[in-house]
């Protein structure tokens, strides 16, 4: 899979193009000044979202006037069109990649920022954002596989008086054998308590990833941060974070998800059925109605110390349906990009943790900064 396709081809990708597009605008006309794109993708936004007037609304003065404001997708493509991207920097993409994976949502249809994203118009005129992307370095690593050398662990806190606690090691095979019996557990019950039919209200344990309790790591942007400091799938806004190095041998077998292939073959080769459990927030999310499969990693520990997925496949991937065969379908969803989930007790923490504040968090232009390294 190639970068661009990559970037074009998921939800996640395409509205880390509209970021970097909007972030464009604002750093060449300045954020005091008008920005046309920023202001059509406002108005365009709140109609094309599904949840206009409920979750999405306008208050105040001027508010109805502003919900009858009407500009269509086409018209979002002219102002995107017209708008000159700055250089593809680690900062820049690093900012764009935030905002994309914080907007994530996979227990309700794709918000009005994505919905406009995925237009015909605009998905034209995105191509032009997603080549200029792909010429950058920095944007190359995003198809790197984990390195076993830069690997880091990330807990954070966002409630003031309490600091960052690691959690005590538990055995990755016991954490992963009462994950399967609570997965398990979790179908029965849902298959006769929860209607058959798709759309019905009802929602659940709507993500995919290995079980949280696992070890998992990022690896570091080039100024040491890692990844997973910035981009957290449905965040908890966190201000203050710790996080540790973890040591990896270099000869673990790290399964890697680089595209659609990857993880319905890892779907096949470890089916887990959650049809009953997943099927109303991943039609809500997709659209799909059919049989949902997800990888059991109770099983995929037995061949491999760790799976991996790239920033690069995240971004293509995550909340779409994966096909698996002719009834099956799946879901990438709470996996963070660059994220690697261990099934061995082989990868272990043995760096005293690093102190990280958070500037501006809860926002688009939250920064994380090193304090001081702990005792």
């Amino acid at each position: 899979m190639k970068l661009v396709d990559a970037l074009l081809g998921g939800r996640r990708g395409r509205r880390l193009l509209l970021e970097f597009a909007l972030e464009s605008e604002s750093i060449l006309l300045g954020e005091d000044a008008e920005n046309p794109l920023n202001t059509g993708m406002y108005y365009a936004s709140y109609q094309a979202d599904p949840d206009r007037g409920q979750g999405v609304a306008f208050f105040g003065p001027g508010a109805e006037a502003a919900r009858n404001t009407m500009v269509t997708a086409d018209e979002v493509a002219s102002l995107l069109a017209a708008v000159a991207l700055v250089p593809a920097t680690e900062g820049t993409l690093r900012r764009a990649l935030f905002r994309s994976v914080d907007s994530a949502r996979y227990w309700q249809q794709p918000d009005g920022h994505d919905v406009i994203a995925g237009s015909e118009p605009v998905r034209k005129l995105l191509v032009r954002v997603a080549e200029h992307l792909a010429g950058s370095a920095d944007a190359a690593r995003w198809m790197r596989p984990a390195s076993t050398a830069d690997q880091w662990s990330v807990e954070g806190e966002s409630h003031a008086g309490a600091a960052p606690s690691w959690p005590a090691g538990e055995a990755a095979s016991a954490v992963l054998a009462s994950w399967r019996t609570e997965v398990e557990n979790a179908e029965r019950r849902a298959m006769p308590d929860r209607f058959a039919d798709p759309s019905a209200n009802f929602s659940g344990e709507w993500w995919s990833m290995p079980p949280a309790k696992l070890r998992h790591s990022t690896g570091a942007f080039t100024d040491g941060s890692p990844v997973g400091l910035w981009c957290v799938e449905d965040g908890f806004g966190w201000d203050r974070a710790e996080t540790r190095r973890l040591s990896v041998l270099p000869s673990a077998r790290i399964l890697e998800i680089t595209d659609a292939q990857a993880w319905a073959e890892l779907c096949r080769e470890y089916p887990l059925d959650v049809t009953a459990q997943k099927r109303h927030d991943w039609y809500r999310t997709t659209g799909r109605i059919g049989r949902w499969t997800m990888p059991d990693f109770s099983q995929a520990a037995r061949d491999h110390d760790g799976v991996h997925l790239t920033v690069a496949a995240y971004l293509a991937l995550a909340g779409e349906a994966i096909a698996i065969d002719e009834d099956s379908a799946s879901v990438i969803a709470g996996w963070n990009p660059d994220e690697t989930y261990w099934f061995t007790d082989d990868a272990r923490h043995y760096d005293a943790p690093e102190a990280w504040e958070c500037a501006d968090a809860n926002s688009g232009d939250a920064a994380w900064l090193r304090v001081a390294s702990i005792s």
